[in-house]
């Protein structure tokens, strides 16, 4: 996935603005060439600000993931391109698209107009971006993973570190998000049979298909999302909280969100919200809704554009090791990778949001670095409305705030793609309707295809990219989908597959080698060197790349491709197609 240079103001490094800091910067903006010098008037010895603030890490936990005082966090930074992700240093070999899943030519009535289809055909990085700065790809962590027993990595994904994120913020004195959703280390323990919180937050687990192939357990992760609407969206008119409404007015969002007339809906009690939701003339009980009634109760007559969520809209997403349970099972584990946080606290219309990819087109084309604007505790602006905050392991395990260049990682997917909407991935993917809302749960998970497709989604996955994996290096899921050259998806195994867990859940064994594997990265705490749970170097994935010579893609292997799933219960794409084809 080659990645367009994100939004730049101006370079990273500002050496004028250090020298009254008591700090002396070297050799180019790139951020790498940085150093710190405890004694401005001595160069005996000078490191580079990055590798000070590792050393911080590394020899101490706590809250704080930006450790050099007295310095603004964006002149610490190693790889001021972080926005491109690892991924898009795979190599193609004028063959495999990996990237078709991220960049994409704009859509009809989208919010979205980045436009960098062509980014599918042709790596077009920066000066700074050519050079592949996620070097921790390239350790072999072997001897390292074996070092940890089956049963060490087994306690520690079943430690719970989410708890107690939220006194220790507070503790902190941190002035952003403070976690607020109990119990979130049970997974769907937290939730209603409907996705709501037990706890009364307002939080909604919904259903969702992993964005292929980052959020596919097979390579390391498994995860959940929930979002939440503004109190307004959750109450009747005087204030009163009214699941009726909030159900309603979470249909509208769906619906809206995914460009969709109507959807399915959790029953409403429509006398309850006192408007006729599905149409039928009655105040009963609703089934579906039609997005033309609008927001209800206190949020009745907010402004609503298709392919937009309300201003205020919450997401929380936790990032976990792979849970194993007794029985072999891959589920969610009680410990977090990461907790991230987004909001949206402004709302635009769709001509703001074009114009700003206009100014970021040109900024890449001065080559300006990206550089966004911190909001302090709540983390950085995106440019288009949202904020984004993460939080991640210290080197004892317990979650800290995200330091600014591993936010900045955040960046690229979550500002500077063209498949996202409204800068998310999992809520447009959601299981529609009714069925979809409640906690993430990959059994009985058809693989849908994607919107005017007609195979499943993995399926498709597999044979544009020719493995498992963006990196191409996942030698479990090419001996169970592919023949036994390597490079055939076996159409007839796909269709033994269940459902979605069968094809994407990885066996126990590798599971407890990627767990370890990801272990042995927060011992290091380099974070910023690439956080994929890798245990030796994908074969797959340049180190650098040279534009004059690197293979592009044939105009053929470009492949329009539409974030949203056709859920429909009437037919079955995939199905229809692996008979037909078998």
């Amino acid at each position: 996935m080659k990645h367009l240079i994100s939004h730049g103001i101006q370079a990273i490094l500002l050496t004028s603005l250090l020298t009254g800091c008591g700090l002396s910067m070297h050799g180019s903006n790139t951020g790498e060439n940085a150093t710190f010098s405890p004694n401005a008037k001595s160069d005996k010895i000078e490191t580079t600000l990055y590798e000070q603030q590792l050393e911080l890490l590394r020899s101490s936990g706590g809250i704080n993931g930006d450790r050099i005082e007295g310095m603004d966090p964006v002149h610490v930074v190693y790889n001021p391109e972080a926005p491109i992700p690892p991924q898009c240093y795979t190599k193609t070999e004028g063959t495999h698209n990996p990237c078709y899943v991220c960049h994409q030519d704009s859509m009809s009535q989208r919010e979205n107009q980045m436009d960098d289809g062509a980014q599918q055909l042709a790596y077009n990085f920066s000066d700074v971006g050519v050079k592949n700065h996620w070097k921790n790809l390239f350790e072999d962590r072997s001897k390292a993973v074996a070092a940890i027993s089956d049963d060490e990595i087994l306690e520690w994904v079943d430690q719970d570190n989410y708890s107690s994120l939220g006194e220790n913020l507070k503790a902190s004195g941190f002035k952003g998000w403070i976690p607020d959703l109990k119990d979130l280390q049970l997974g769907a323990g937290a939730f209603n049979e409907h996705g709501f919180a037990l706890d009364g937050s307002g939080w909604v687990a919904f259903n969702y298909k992993p964005l292929p192939s980052t959020f596919w357990p097979t390579n390391g992760s498994t995860d959940d999302v929930m979002i939440r609407l503004p109190k307004m969206y959750r109450t009747d008119k005087t204030g009163s909280y009214s699941e009726n409404i909030y159900r309603a007015n979470l249909a509208v969002v769906e619906a809206n969100l995914k460009g969709l007339s109507e959807i399915s809906s959790l029953p409403i009690n429509e006398s309850k919200v006192g408007k006729d939701l599905d149409g039928d003339g009655e105040l009963s009980i609703a089934n579906h809704v039609l997005v033309k009634v609008g927001y209800q109760g206190a949020a009745e007559g907010y402004y609503m554009d298709s392919f937009l969520y309300p201003e205020g809209t919450e997401f929380l997403h936790t990032v976990r090791y792979l849970g194993i349970k007794d029985n072999g099972e891959i589920t969610v584990s009680k410990r977090m990778k990461e907790v991230r946080y987004i909001k949206k606290w402004k709302g635009m219309a769709k001509p703001l949001y074009a114009r700003e990819y206009q100014l970021e087109g040109y900024e890449k084309d001065l080559g300006h670095l990206p550089q966004y604007k911190s909001v302090g505790d709540y983390g950085l602006d995106n440019d288009f409305g949202w904020s984004v905050q993460g939080f991640i392991e210290d080197k004892n395990g317990e979650l800290r705030t995200a330091s600014y260049e591993e936010n900045l990682f955040c960046m690229g997917c979550h500002a500077s793609i063209g498949a996202t909407i409204d800068k998310t991935f999992s809520f447009p993917r959601k299981v529609d309707g009714a069925k979809g809302w409640g906690y993430i749960n990959l059994k009985g998970m058809p693989d849908a295809p994607n919107i005017g497709e007609e195979k499943g989604e993995i399926l498709t996955y597999l044979e544009r990219v020719g493995g498992g994996g963006e990196f191409r290096s996942n030698p479990e899921m090419q001996q169970r989908w592919f023949d036994k050259s390597g490079t055939t998806v076996d159409l007839n195994k796909i269709s033994k597959a269940k459902d979605v867990y069968d094809l994407i859940a990885p066996s126990v064994e590798r599971a407890l080698e990627l767990n370890k594997a990801y272990k042995v990265i927060v011992d290091e705490q380099d974070f910023i060197y690439g956080r994929d749970a890798t245990v030796t170097p994908p074969e797959n994935v340049l180190k650098e790349v040279d534009m004059a010579t690197a293979p592009t893609l044939p105009p053929e292997k470009f492949f329009k491709w539409d974030i949203r799933l056709d859920w429909s219960s009437t037919k079955n794409k995939s199905a229809d197609y692996l008979s037909r084809n078998n």
